[in-house]
């Protein structure tokens, strides 16, 4: 007896073949989805004015280095009160920085009129005008020069212009009176060398003159030196 084999059934139209577009691999199905970029348009804002800020900034400097003035400087020392003498000052070209130096131009005048030097002045130092008075604060009213002739040990071997001393009234031998500062901040106005090396002259209150000289004529008095006064 024959038997007919049944042809096997068409699959359905709706099913997806293996390949195909619309099938997913695994790792592909599995993908999360990617937020778009967010913009910040703030930021880059600063960033560009910060870069452009600097190179203001940059070009500033590079100009305002070439800005020279030609200025003041002192080469020796001069003391507190003392006149600023030409040899004492040099022309120097230093930048532009807005600090109040004395310009080179006004030299001469400096040296030829009434000014003084209101503190000591340091070689090297850059001449300002807060450095200079036009008369001397030492020389003024109320003040007197004077001359003294000491032995060694009555001044330090180390004076010179400028520099502040106490004036001491040393008693002779046998006195019973005791050291007495007649003096308390002197101003040295003139120190002698070679063998003037023991005269110097002072600047003191014209009060207290007379019995300075009066103590000197007989050898009795010293001076001690204030370094830290200049």
């Amino acid at each position: 007896m024959r038997t007919s084999e049944k042809p096997a059934g068409r699959a359905p139209a709706n099913a997806e073949r293996p390949g195909s577009a619309g099938a997913l691999s695994g790792p592909a199905s599995r993908k999360l989805p990617v937020p778009p970029r967010e913009r910040k348009p703030a930021l880059a804002a600063l960033a560009v004015l910060l870069i452009l800020g600097g190179a203001l900034a940059t070009t500033l400097l590079v100009l305002r280095s070439g800005d020279r003035v030609s200025a003041i400087q002192i080469v020796q020392q001069v003391g507190s009160g003392q006149r600023i003498p030409a040899t004492a000052m040099r022309e120097v070209q230093i930048a532009d920085t807005g600090v109040d130096f004395v310009p080179y131009a006004q030299h001469r005048s400096i040296a030829e009129g009434e000014n003084h030097a209101l503190v000591t002045l340091l070689p090297g130092t850059l001449l300002t005008r807060q450095m200079v008075v036009s008369t001397s604060r030492e020389l003024g009213p109320g003040k007197a020069q004077v001359g003294l002739s000491l032995k060694p040990g009555q001044t330090p071997g180390t004076l010179i212009r400028g520099d502040r001393v106490q004036i001491i009234h040393v008693p002779g031998r046998g006195a019973t009176a005791q050291g007495e500062v007649l003096a308390q901040n002197a101003l040295v106005h003139q120190v002698g060398e070679g063998r003037a090396s023991g005269q110097i002259t002072v600047i003191v209150d014209s009060s207290v003159a007379p019995e300075i000289v009066a103590y000197a004529s007989n050898g009795e008095i010293a001076v001690a030196e204030l370094p830290g006064a200049r």
